[in-house]
């Protein structure tokens, strides 16, 4: 069977901006499986961000809003000392992957609304596992937060996700978001980049059409 595989960051900005679009796509194809492979936008950052970093990175977020129409709170980049380092995120994700593979997208959109909606600061763990636990439990896979923390403080959840950083290198993929269709191994790109629902459609559909099996 097809699936999507969505290669991604929680806390990258365009990926945010596509949300909408990706969820738009996967109402109209009902059924069709997602596997999310995080990519470590920023991982393992230690840098505090400055006042430089800022104003580069409001930039890219401009934009993001202009393009998408998204609302984007700058409360959790303005915390004294924050550090823009996305692994935490990440790792969530691959936290609610190993739980439950068909809820991990709606734990990845909860972890952006908390950083892009809510200005959660979501490098925390006990924010990520506020988040993660309540989508996780409204998906229909209930679990406390303490659980779900301890979870994604182990080793095999760090291992895990770091793993998905190398497989998104030996991809050679250094831009996110990339939405990619699997048929039988084979790897078609779908997009790499912010790109509107109805044009997804249409790759998929050219995918389809030009397909040996079809």
């Amino acid at each position: 069977m097809p699936n999507l595989i969505y290669i991604a960051d929680p806390m990258c900005s365009w990926c945010y901006g596509f949300g909408p679009e990706l969820s738009a796509l996967l109402e109209g194809l009902p059924g069709l499986p997602v596997e999310i492979i995080v990519g470590g936008l920023r991982a393992y950052s230690t840098d505090v961000m400055d006042e430089a970093m800022k104003e580069d990175l409001m930039t890219h977020w401009k934009k993001v809003h202009e393009t998408s129409g998204l609302a984007m709170s700058d409360q959790a980049i303005e915390q004294p000392g924050f550090v823009y380092n996305t692994e935490p995120a990440c790792r969530a994700v691959v936290a609610a992957r190993s739980i439950a593979p068909s809820a991990s997208l709606a734990v990845f959109s909860a972890v952006q609304h908390a950083f892009y909606v809510e200005g959660r600061d979501v490098t925390r763990a006990n924010v990520l596992a506020e988040v993660a636990s309540k989508a996780l439990t409204a998906a229909g896979f209930p679990i406390d937060a303490a659980a779900f923390e301890t979870l994604w403080s182990s080793e095999k959840i760090v291992m895990a996700t770091h793993a998905d950083f190398v497989q998104t290198k030996n991809w050679k993929i250094d831009g996110f978001p990339m939405l990619v269709l699997e048929r039988n191994g084979q790897l078609d790109m779908v997009t790499s980049g912010y790109t509107r629902m109805p044009a997804l459609i249409e790759q998929l559909q050219m995918l389809v059409d030009n397909s040996p099996q079809a």
